[in-house]
């Protein structure tokens, strides 16, 4: 009796295990290959590298502004009072404070500018993935794109199963409105 119980079973999973794999079909995409040939890519580029040329030509300006100074409190003269050399000293602290800020903010600024830039291209690419996706009847999509591995981009909603593991953990999950 056990026997054919578990070969009842096995054949059931077998065929169960065919029809999944025949509804699986599984795609994957290079998002930064797919943002390099579009053409929007080198009017974003550019926008970037001008930009950042702005960026350093402000961080170029204060150095030589401190460089300035710097040669003016060596070039001082023996006699120069102590509260001039005390003056010339916080000044130079401070451009060096400022630049080092700079350089920071900078920084930040361009990798915000950057994601500003590309998030409507991004946006256009994962559109055009879930579009794809339909069309073709893939249920998931992948990107290589993370060091090696794989990411998820898009997958059928009935796959997801976030609401089954939140009801197995004993938890109502949120109304979908």
């Amino acid at each position: 009796m056990k026997i054919k119980t578990l070969a009842a079973l096995l054949v059931a999973f077998i065929l169960t295990g065919s029809t999944f794999a025949q509804n699986l079909k599984i795609g994957y995409t290079n998002i930064d290959y797919v943002l390099s040939l579009m053409p929007e890519a080198k009017q974003i580029q550019a926008e970037l590298d001008s930009y950042e040329k702005q960026l350093d030509n402000q961080l170029q300006a204060k150095i030589k502004e401190y460089q300035i100074k710097g040669e003016e409190y060596q070039n001082l003269p023996a006699t120069t009072s102590e509260v001039i050399r005390k003056d010339k000293e916080t000044e130079i602290v401070n451009l060096q404070n400022s630049i080092q800020a700079f350089q920071q903010q900078a920084s930040n600024s361009l990798v915000e500018k950057r994601g500003e830039l590309l998030q409507p291209a991004y946006d256009k690419i994962q559109n055009t993935i879930e579009e794809v996706a339909t069309e073709n009847g893939f249920t998931h999509v992948f990107s290589t794109d993370s060091g090696g591995g794989f990411v998820l981009l898009w997958a059928r909603e009935e796959d997801n199963i976030s609401n089954l593991i939140l009801a197995k953990l004993g938890i109502t999950p949120p109304s979908t409105n």
